[in-house]
């Protein structure tokens, strides 16, 4: 099976350029290393090559780490691994909670915002993964154009099908490459399994469609049960689900991760979850009591409330701040009217004349 290719990337190559394959122990990217290998090999590219693993730390099955090992042994070379200096991926998520919390009694936004990462919102990606990745890659590569290789695949959503098999950044001097995007799934495997490596045991031992966290935003039901019924799973499960108790928020938006396995947690923390779910029914309709035009957006606070609106505003926060326990400020009309003041205050500040 031969790779995708642009002009740009032959011409890449053909100058020796770095190049860094992204791996995170699922078969796309062990299939999209082992195709640019073996393409470099026969290209006659003599320069650097390195696979690049970002740990999300817990979030992370136990073999991810080997996989991408093996990987690294098989193809003789380099395995470095980076990770975000304030933590994994699950205390990322925890964090942004008490943030939010934060946020919230400071009136700093108008509703509560989800500590999840979400299918449109994948900070999980861009900053435990991309953007430290990169901070490597110009560290170690300083002043060099830079080939960056990802296992993306046309075949595995709409999005992705649309991509272009290499895109460049000549600012960045980043160039990123999907040598394999136009294999399917059963390729993908061929081409593991004629190397000799294997695949991450969750697809063939634990039957998951997809790897990446254990449980994970994009996960389908039968791979989020399949993922619970791991015992290397269960610790985690716990935690996830203690901040969906926690936030009131579910882990994929109307799915909640504690009904997948409610057999893991123990009788407080089952009627815990209970009222988490009644909590956050009952600040759905709180928070719906919010105009439109009240709502945040970018540059917010763009005005001050009307009276009708502060009061609106003044209900709503008691409530919910009531139904969570916050001590929250700013819970009169006379007071939220201070408050936009400030925020509008300090903006008109920041802005240059």
């Amino acid at each position: 099976m031969g790779v995708a290719l642009t002009e740009e990337v032959r011409d890449l190559i053909a100058k020796n350029t770095p190049v860094a394959i992204g791996v995170s122990g699922g078969k796309d990217s062990q299939a999209a290393a082992l195709a640019t290998f073996s393409h470099l090999d026969q290209a006659g590219h003599v320069g650097p090559r390195i696979l690049i693993h970002a740990d999300l730390g817990s979030v992370e099955w136990n073999d991810s780490i080997h996989v991408c090992q093996d990987l690294a042994d098989h193809l003789k070379c380099e395995l470095v691994v980076v990770r975000r200096k304030a933590g994994g991926l699950m205390e990322r998520w925890e964090s942004r909670w008490s943030s939010s919390q934060a946020r919230y009694e400071q009136l700093s936004t108008v509703t509560l915002v989800p500590c999840w990462s979400t299918p449109a919102m994948r900070f999980c990606t861009s900053e435990l993964k991309t953007h430290v990745i990169m901070a490597e890659l110009k560290r170690r590569f300083k002043g060099q154009t830079i080939i960056n290789v990802t296992g993306v695949r046309r075949e595995e959503s709409a999005a992705r099908s649309r991509m272009l098999v290499a895109d460049g950044d000549r600012q960045s001097r980043v160039w990123t490459w999907r040598p394999i995007i136009d294999l399917s799934v059963g390729e993908v495997f061929e081409m593991i399994d004629a190397s000799g490596l294997r695949p991450h045991p969750a697809y063939r031992v634990f039957g998951m469609g997809r790897v990446s966290c254990r449980f994970c935003i994009m996960s389908s039901m039968q791979d989020m049960v399949a993922a619970s019924e791991q015992r290397e799973s269960r610790d985690l499960y716990r935690r996830m689900v203690q901040l969906e108790i926690d936030s009131s928020f579910a882990f994929q938006g109307a799915r909640w991760l504690g009904d997948i396995a409610p057999q893991l947690l123990d009788d407080e923390a089952r009627d815990a979850f209970k009222l988490a779910k009644q909590r956050a029914s009952i600040r759905k309709d709180i928070e719906a009591q919010i105009t439109k035009p009240m709502l945040y957006v970018k540059g917010w606070p763009t005005r001050m409330l009307s009276d009708d609106e502060a009061e609106i505003l003044s209900s709503v926060r008691q409530k919910i701040s009531e139904i969570y326990g916050f001590k929250s400020h700013h819970l009169s009309p006379d007071s939220i009217h201070q408050r936009y003041a400030e925020l509008l205050d300090e903006k008109s500040r920041r802005t240059p004349s």
